[in-house]
């Protein structure tokens, strides 16, 4: 009888294998394909200014309790992302205060395909 039963026991355990990885998989995935974060960007404004450092900005916003996400250089700009709109919000008002006249200081958009690679992705984001 068991005989019989092996190859229905095999495929049955087979679907509650996959059944159970599916569910496992939409668990992991949903938290990362609605995670909400904003992002300011930092740009120099004129010719011949460079962009402040990285963990100075990261220093400073720290010091005023502002929590930050990550801070990653993009193209001739430094990007800081937050989890949330009132850290960026507060975030912009301190760097308005901190950075000399020269660096355009705004809320980024995030494009398309950079936000769909944003949110699939699984890495823990890091400052500096």
């Amino acid at each position: 009888m068991l005989a019989l039963l092996r190859p229905y026991l095999s495929t049955r355990v087979l679907c509650v294998l996959v059944v159970c990885f599916s569910a496992l998989m939409l668990v992991a995935f949903i938290p990362t394909l609605f995670r909400n974060d904003t992002a300011l960007q930092i740009r120099a404004s004129r010719q011949g200014t460079t962009l402040p450092d990285g963990f100075y900005v990261y220093q400073r916003l720290n010091a005023e309790g502002i929590r930050i996400k990550s801070i990653t250089p993009d193209n001739d700009s430094l990007v800081i992302r937050f989890d949330t709109e009132e850290q960026s919000m507060a975030a912009e008002k301190v760097l308005h205060q901190l950075l000399p006249y020269g660096f355009d200081i705004g809320q980024m958009d995030p494009s398309g395909s950079s936000q769909l690679m944003n949110r699939l992705s699984l890495r823990k984001q890091s400052v500096g």
